[in-house]
């Protein structure tokens, strides 16, 4: 059999299986990384110039050796590899020997790596090459994201700084072109990392100072703390007084300027039927009761609007007792406009020096608002769709009127 046949037959295998067992979890043990740990080990064997037969074990252990993450638990994905890897290997008529030199390659890369011989050991570097390479970063980057990923768990820069130290410290590569190669890039992988870790707890101390600063602070300064969060509290409730007396003031306005529009218009339609149009209904008989209709809906869209924008004139006038009982709201004129000026002003310097007393003066001062904004725009409805259905009546009844009540010539 030809050994570049038994190659890519597996490659063709492997990608497979990994497009059609897609993970999202497994953003470091993926293809991507199967075809770095491929080209590391084609790098490898052709420095040891390896037999055709010794190379296909390696090229199919490492085609095979992170096919585990895909059948089966993460803890046991060698054997799950090395298994699938020797099935694999004797649907290809390849011998038992073989079949199980494939399997062992794959079960020695189980950290911490144990090789027996060479074969084992360049699929073990193969496996680990990247922490000889520039791409250490972004790789050690994916595999911390993979582990948080699987395990459901949030790892700390520091904690996983601390692991990759470890980790770095304790390989050591078994092929002597891997321990030339990658020992220098190797070794400033590790010295970024120490450096990295040396920053991350600088700042944590620093965090840590600046926390005990604050809750020094705040231990000495309570009272200071406290009387900053009522002025910010007191700040935000006379920011919301202001905007909605001003809310209430602006609509209003409006409801009054809507209400001169319906007063002037139809002001403007009477003139005109009063002027012109009654002077014609003896010559157009037929027209009289569309006239009173449309005169009809005129009139009464204007008393509506008068309605709405009408004052309503109170008292005036506010007694000591309700002042003691918080029940006059001196903030509207109508309750003071009869008083002297001395009992006005000795009934704000009540309320001034009691904080509550003027809360509820605002208070009632914006609900007395509210309820004559609903009431004006209540009455401003009633004209408007008096307005609007009057009209439409009108113009039909003059139609019906032209149409089939003709005047005789």
């Amino acid at each position: 059999m030809e050994i570049s046949s038994v190659i890519a037959a597996a490659q063709a295998h492997v990608t497979r299986q990994f497009e059609q067992h897609t993970q999202p979890v497994l953003v470091y043990h993926n293809k991507a990384h199967t075809l770095q740990v491929v080209q590391a080990a084609e790098q490898i064997t052709a420095y040891y110039r390896l037999p055709e037969e010794e190379l296909m074990v390696v090229m199919l252990a490492v085609w095979f050796h992170d096919m585990g993450y895909l059948l089966g638990e993460r803890q046991q994905h060698e054997q799950a590899g090395a298994d699938a890897a020797y099935a694999f290997a004797l649907a290809q008529g390849l011998p038992e020997n073989a079949a199980k030199a494939v399997a062992g390659c794959i079960l020695a890369t189980r950290i911490p790596q144990a090789p027996k011989d060479l074969l084992e050991q360049i699929v073990c570097d193969a496996d680990l090459f990247h922490l000889g390479s520039k791409d250490f970063s972004k790789r050690n980057k994916l595999l911390r994201a993979e582990t948080e990923l699987s395990s459901g768990h949030k790892i700390s820069g520091t904690d996983w700084a601390k692991t990759s130290i470890l980790f770095l410290e304790s390989h050591k590569y078994h092929t002597a072109y891997c321990q030339t190669l990658l020992k220098q890039q190797k070794e400033e992988n590790l010295e970024k990392l120490r450096s990295k870790l040396e920053q991350k707890q600088s700042e944590v101390l620093k965090e840590q100072e600046k926390e005990k600063e604050k809750k020094q602070q705040k231990a000495d300064k309570p009272e200071k703390d406290k009387a900053e969060k009522d002025k910010r509290s007191n700040r935000g409730v006379e920011t919301m007084f202001r905007t909605t007396s001003t809310n209430h003031i602006r609509l209003s306005s409006m409801a009054d300027s809507k209400a001169n529009i319906m007063i002037s218009v139809n002001a403007i339609i009477i003139s005109v039927l009063l002027s012109v149009l009654l002077r014609k209904l003896e010559d157009y008989p037929n027209f009289i009761l569309p006239a009173i209709l449309f005169l009809t809906t005129s009139v009464t869209t204007i008393v509506f609007s008068v309605l709405a924008t009408r004052p309503n004139v109170t008292t005036g006038r506010f007694t000591d007792l309700d002042i003691r009982s918080k029940k006059a709201n001196l903030l509207f004129f109508g309750n003071f406009h009869q008083m002297s000026y001395q009992e006005y002003e000795d009934g704000m310097e009540t309320i001034m020096n009691n904080g509550e007393y003027l809360y509820s003066n605002m208070i009632h001062d914006i609900y007395n608002l509210g309820v004559v904004l609903g009431r004006k725009y209540k009455l401003l409805r009633f004209a408007y769709n008096t307005f609007m259905f009057g009209i439409i009546a009108s113009v039909l009844a003059f139609t019906i009127a032209a149409l089939f009540f003709p005047t005789k010539g």
